[in-house]
C-alpha cells in the first residue's frame, strides 16, 4: 500500500504522523520505504539524526532530467535506517532548485512509475510531502493510493480542509482514478479543550472521514524528534505510542 501524508498547512504534524506510523509498519513485519519529498527534510533527519550523505529523493528526480545510457536503480536513491524493516529515501534542500525544471519538462509521473519500479520490495510506502500543493506533492498524490490528511484543530487547519479536499479531487478526476481519501488524522487533541472537541464533532457532522483513536498533544513528541527516535522504539507503552499503535490498526 502507497500512502501520502499531505497538508498545505504547515505546521500539522506531517512528518511525525508519517514517521511515527512508517515506523510501526516496519516493527509489524512490514518491508517499509518512506519517501521524504519535502525539502526541509524533517522526515529523514527523524529517522536517520542527521543530513543524509547518500543520494535520496532530489537526486532521484535529477536523473530524470537527463539521458543516459545506464539508468540509475530507483534503489540506488534508498538507505537503510537504524530501525529494522525501514528504509527511506531522504530529501535535501536540493528539492528546492530543481523544482521548476522538473514542473516544466513535467516529470509529474516519475515517482509513480519508481514505486512501481519498487513494488516486490516493499509491503508498505509512505510518503511524506512539503506544505504546499506543488510539483512534489502532485507527484505524491498522483503515486499513491491512500492519502492521510493531519488535521491540528484550529480554525485556519478546518478552512484549508476544504480546499485541500478540492485538490485530491482533482488529481483524482485528471491523473489518478484509484487514489482515495484514507481519513482525517486529528492531531494535538486536547480532550478536555471545548474548542478541539466542538471542531472535530462539526467535521464528523459533516460526513468527513474523521480517524480515531484522536492523537494527543504530548510533549514526549518534542523529545522524540530531538532523540531521533519514532515514539514506538523511545517509549512504546506511552500514551502516544499507543495511539499511532490504535491508528495503524485502524488502517492496516
Amino acid at each position: 500500500m502507497r500512502r501520502v501524508v499531505f497538508n498545505q498547512k504547515g505546521g500539522v504534524g506531517k512528518s511525525t504522523i508519517t514517521c511515527n506510523l512508517a515506523a510501526i509498519a516496519a516493527e509489524r513485519g512490514e518491508r517499509t520505504l518512506l519517501v521524504d519529498l519535502d525539502p526541509q527534510g524533517n522526515s529523514s533527519r527523524y529517522l536517520l539524526g542527521a543530513a543524509p550523505n547518500e543520494p535520496g529523493a532530489a537526486e532521484f528526480f535529477e536523473t530524470t532530467l537527463k539521458f543516459s545510457m545506464r539508468t540509475p536503480s530507483t534503489a540506488d536513491f534508498i538507505v537503510a535506517t537504524p530501525w529494522e524493516g525501514l528504509h527511506l529515501m531522504a530529501a535535501s534542500p536540493l528539492l528546492d532548485e530543481l523544482h521548476g525544471k522538473l514542473e516544466s519538462r513535467y516529470k509529474i509521473f516519475k515517482l509513480r512509475d519508481a514505486l512501481a519500479e519498487l513494488s516486490e520490495d516493499y509491503d508498505a510506502v509512505w510518503i511524506d510531502t512539503p506544505p504546499a500543493l506543488n510539483f512534489y506533492t502532485r507527484s505524491a498524490l498522483i503515486a499513491a493510493e491512500r492519502c492521510l490528511i493531519p488535521f491540528d484543530c484550529d480554525d485556519f487547519s478546518r478552512r484549508a480542509l476544504y480546499g485541500l479536499l478540492e485538490s485530491v479531487k482533482e488529481i483524482q478526476a485528471d491523473h489518478n482514478a484509484d487514489l482515495e481519501v484514507e481519513g482525517i488524522v486529528v492531531n494535538q487533541f486536547q480532550p478536555r479543550a471545548s474548542l478541539p472537541q466542538r471542531t472535530v464533532q462539526e467535521l464528523i457532522d459533516e460526513g468527513l472521514p474523521v480517524l480515531q483513536p484522536y492523537l494527543s498533544a504530548s510533549v514526549k513528541i518534542k523529545e522524540s524528534h530531538e532523540l531521533s527516535r519514532p515514539m514506538i522504539h523511545l517509549d512504546p507503552r506511552h500514551k502516544l505510542s499507543l495511539e499511532f499503535g490504535a491508528l495503524y490498526d485502524v488502517l492496516a
